[in-house]
């Protein structure tokens, strides 16, 4: 570990948040919906201008309708009925045939997602310290202390927990000595944002590969991978001469392009966190996972790492997680980051392959088959699944669960017999608490589980869902995914399952109290 300055000045939060990308300010926000002092450190002094992610898939947009944030996104974005499987591939991956209120992709710049998400952060609480940045870490058995640098002055942070949400190449990762192993960069592509362009060309340039889309305030960007200078570093610029001349390639026109906001150099370096926590410290998003963009899964897991451990993170702080809870961050979420990062470099494999003169005819064949398979309704549903993260699913702790355990739960409708309106499971999410759900029951009281960490709520009808068949009580977690359920109809039997499971993830106390009338 690097050591600390002794002349600085000293402050102390319960978590301190590295890095105010779009992961680390939804942390910084789940963190604070819980009561928890956060403090968000960001190395730059202002917002970036440009952004490199472009959209939010399903599970993203559900992520914010959880917290009543969807209608900001919505109504600054434009959605779009799918999104690609690999940019090789003309058929698209199907969105609106999954099971969601959102099925669609939100076309949003990053730098607008991290904006909103920075007011809703700064709404909660949270202090906002750019043009500070971490140059030593330091942990012990009860927290940790991380030097900032800033404009001028040099301040000590003492906190219980550091989040490490700075990047691929940020600074908490290797200070906690947590390993970083994967490929390294074989391949490159070149992206710019242009404020003209002659759009007369954009199909053209779609049907040979070149990923096209209008953003906002009039700037169009191109995305190119060209066979001549896909061997180029990262580290080199673009220049405009070199875009054009890419474009000119690969499509046979310059589509117009001029006066460039951003022009940058991407690689392939796919790597992975050897672990997501170690002792005070953990790693979310791309501190934790890294990737070609192909799929645009590396903003949406980074979310959806935030509202993993967000909740769980406040259970520690609060003092009342169960043993274990916040180390099933780390087994939840890296099996996921496997997954993106594996699925990323099958897609890359299509992107690059068709590029090269040995395996170029027959990588088109291959691409040409798998095109074939997208047209099956059950393989794009498949990988459309799998792509918007909506088919995730968390291993359960016991292995006699029931089947419901881990997925995530579906945002159905549900009628009380406390609420004057219908309202939906996400709606009943907003203040980040568990909600346990009483489905097909009538009668039963509405009150609050021993400290008002679980919302108990006695349905008396739903708008069906075929997960839910025969199920009697479903208890969800504040991320949205089924911690327990049963089918149990006995009253003794059902109270002292729940019971344990209340215990097991709400905590001490919640176990103990009867959250509605008899079964």
């Amino acid at each position: 570990m690097t050591s600390l300055g002794t002349d600085t000045r000293t402050h102390t939060t319960d978590v301190l948040v590295v890095g105010a990308g779009p992961t680390g300010l939804l942390l910084a926000c789940e963190l604070a919906l819980a009561g928890v002092r956060t403090v968000v450190a960001e190395r730059r002094d202002a917002p970036h201008r440009e952004s490199r992610a472009l959209n939010l898939h399903p599970r993203g947009i559900e992520l914010m309708d959880m917290r009543g944030l969807a209608g900001r996104f919505l109504s600054r974005g434009r959605t779009v009925p799918g999104w690609q499987f690999a940019a090789t591939l003309p058929r698209r991956l199907d969105f609106t045939a999954l099971d969601t209120r959102h099925p669609y992709a939100l076309l949003l710049a990053q730098a607008r997602t991290e904006a909103l998400l920075e007011e809703r952060a700064r709404e909660l609480g949270v202090r906002v310290r750019r043009g500070h940045r971490a140059v030593a870490l330091r942990q012990s058995a009860t927290g940790a202390e991380v030097e900032l640098r800033g404009p001028g002055d040099t301040v000590t942070v003492r906190a219980g927990y550091v989040a490490g949400c700075d990047g691929g190449r940020g600074f908490v990762r290797e200070a906690a000595g947590i390993g970083f192993p994967g490929t390294r960069e074989s391949m490159t592509a070149v992206v710019g944002d242009f404020a003209v362009a002659d759009h007369s060309h954009n199909e053209r340039a779609r049907r040979h590969g070149v990923l096209v889309a209008r953003l906002e305030d009039g700037l169009t960007r191109f995305v190119v991978m060209d066979p001549l200078r896909v061997r180029v570093p990262s580290t080199e610029p673009v220049t405009l001469a070199e875009f054009r001349a890419s474009l000119l390639r690969v499509c046979g026109t310059d589509c117009g392009v001029g006066e460039p906001r951003w022009l940058s150099r991407f690689g392939n370096a796919t790597r992975l966190a050897e672990s997501y926590r170690r002792g005070r410290v953990l790693l979310a998003g791309d501190a934790a996972h890294i990737h070609f963009p192909v799929g645009a899964q590396g903003l949406n897991t980074g979310l959806q790492d935030a509202m993993n451990l967000g909740w769980k993170l406040a259970a520690a702080v609060r003092g009342w997680a169960p043993p274990g809870l916040l180390d099933t961050y780390h087994a939840e979420r890296r099996p996921v980051g496997r997954a993106v990062t594996d699925g990323t470099r099958a897609q890359t494999l299509l992107v690059e392959l068709p590029l090269t003169e040995e395996y170029g005819r027959p990588a088109a064949l291959l691409c040409e088959l798998l095109d074939t398979l997208l047209g099956m309704p059950e393989v794009n549903r498949h990988l459309a699944g799998r792509i918007s993260a909506l088919d995730t699913v968390y291993p359960p702790a016991a292995p006699d669960a029931d089947p419901l355990t881990g997925h995530r739960m579906p945002d159905i409708g549900l009628t009380t017999p406390a609420a004057a309106r219908p309202t939906r499971v996400y709606e009943l999410l907003r203040d980040g608490r568990f909600v346990l759900l009483r489905l097909g029951l009538d009668g039963g009281t509405e009150r609050a589980v021993a400290d008002s960490r679980v919302r108990a709520v006695t349905v008396r009808s739903h708008d069906g869902h075929r997960d839910l068949d025969g199920v009697r009580e479903v208890l969800v977690r504040p991320d949205g995914h089924v911690a327990w359920a049963t089918h149990a109809t006995d009253p003794d039997v059902l109270r002292a399952e729940r019971s344990r499971a209340l215990a097991a993830w709400a905590g001490p106390g919640t176990g103990s109290a009867d959250q509605s009338s008899t079964p």
